[in-house]
């Protein structure tokens, strides 16, 4: 089974983790830029954030086998923040990055005015860069935020295939499947969708324009939810196809059109003494 995770926030897991998804066959992923449980407060503290995600953890990624992409953006719920406002003029240097492959996330946390500000904005960046997106929908009020979502999606004049809208389950899929839009499934052990709730939507909507991510983050959540979602999906009667359109194609179909995609593979972890900026994920010698 070979995996693509499109969306899961690998600075906050471990070396374990990325030895456990190479081994359940994940061999390329999309970090998005995200928030990291308390506010930030000022800009330096995000650029740092996202050079280390096009720089270190690219590498450490690299170090087990799997190929790290990233998303960059100022995340819907930080877009509130007076402080974190400037971060919108340094984005454009960063969008030019080799393995940034679209803006994200932006969208809507609580659908305030200031979010509707940051969002618009984006989307135009997203334009200027001939970049996709990837959108955020809200935890509360997820129908009101997902159709709000298409509303600035359409205003933006953006084609539907170049946005992917995430977290999506049963009650905002349907308006995202008529929009055009690609559809985005989170999978957690105990909130936003499970492998097998998302393997009925697929019985209801097809493989088409879906992508099925992990999300794991600093939370309760699990990598190799991807792989267990394909799992899923076979006891269901779904072909080794459909698996490999879901959890491989698809999102090189999407993400593919940043034209910064590399999937040249990699070996698995080889215990080799590289180092990025003089650090190497084997923390010393033996000597």
């Amino acid at each position: 089974m070979r995996i693509f995770d499109p969306h899961i926030h690998m600075t906050s897991r471990t070396t374990d983790d990325y030895e456990a998804m190479h081994a359940a066959g994940v061999r390329a992923l999309v970090e998005p830029a995200f928030w990291l449980g308390q506010p930030r407060t000022g800009v330096g503290s995000f650029t740092d954030y996202f050079d280390s995600l096009i720089g270190w953890e690219r590498f450490r990624a690299a170090r087990f086998g799997i190929r790290h992409h990233a998303t960059i953006a100022l995340n819907p719920k930080e877009a509130n923040d007076p402080r974190c406002r400037a971060v919108l003029d340094v984005l454009p240097r960063y969008l030019a990055k080799d393995g940034v492959v679209a803006v994200g996330e932006v969208g809507y946390d609580s659908m305030t005015p200031e979010e509707d500000d940051a969002f618009a904005h984006q989307l135009q960046l997203a334009v200027d860069a001939d970049l996709p997106v990837l959108v955020h929908t809200p935890h509360r009020d997820k129908p009101a935020g997902t159709r709000r979502t298409l509303d600035v999606v359409r205003e933006s004049g953006l084609p539907p295939q170049r946005v992917l809208v995430d977290h999506l389950n049963e009650v905002t899929v349907g308006a995202v499947a008529d929009s055009g839009c690609w559809m985005g499934f989170s999978i957690y052990p105990d909130t936003k969708m499970d492998e097998e709730r998302m393997v009925a939507l697929l019985r209801e909507h097809g493989t088409e324009r879906v992508l099925v991510n992990s999300a794991a983050d600093w939370g309760r959540s699990d990598p190799l939810k991807t792989r267990a979602t394909g799992e899923a999906m076979l006891r269901a009667g779904f072909t080794d196809a459909d698996v490999d359109q879901v959890l491989w194609h698809n999102p090189i179909a999407f993400y593919g059109q940043s034209g910064r995609l590399n999937l040249d593979p990699l070996p698995g972890f080889t215990a080799d003494a590289a180092t990025f900026a003089d650090n190497s994920v084997l923390r010393g010698s033996r000597n």
